[in-house]
């Protein structure tokens, strides 16, 4: 079971990225190389990280993208909505249909309710504390550059 998809990992090391040093910019190839992402795919998230205002971009020799939301008030719930939907850990599916048992089903309202907790609980971290818990990690070390995954 996964609760973040490829997508939103990226989006979110990403913006970690950008948000530790968010006066400047970065080109996104050297973002992708500084992340392990492969470009393209990132390029596609930070198109849709601009089209959400939390990412700017700008052309020329000065260029590159940069945050453009404080990291503070960037929710990891609103990065995974962006890129997955709402926090689903299952889907009540059979063979692409819904489970005919599904509105009786004592399983689902359990999930229902891990979901919403989950939910909750991404609604209450910011980037800007990722990017608090990664200096500690990073000072912890001597200063090491660590690479982490949300």
């Amino acid at each position: 079971m996964k609760i973040l998809n490829k997508h939103s990992d990226y989006a979110l090391r990403a913006l970690i990225t950008l948000g530790m040093n968010p006066a400047s910019r970065i080109s996104a190839k050297a973002l992708s190389e500084s992340q392990g992402i492969p470009y393209q795919f990132l390029r596609r998230i930070l198109q849709e990280l601009i089209r959400h205002g939390l990412v700017s971009s700008k052309q020329g020799a000065a260029g590159g993208v940069a945050i453009s939301a404080d990291p503070d008030r960037i929710m990891v719930r609103e990065v995974i909505s962006i890129f997955q939907g709402p926090v689903q850990i299952s889907e009540c599916m059979f063979r692409r249909q819904l489970c005919s048992n599904r509105a009786n089903c004592v399983l689902r309202h359990e999930i229902m309710r891990i979901e919403q907790m989950v939910d909750d609980e991404f609604g209450k971290v910011s980037v800007g504390k990722l990017i608090a818990d990664l200096r500690r990690v990073e000072a912890a070390r001597g200063g090491q550059q660590v690479q982490q995954q949300p």
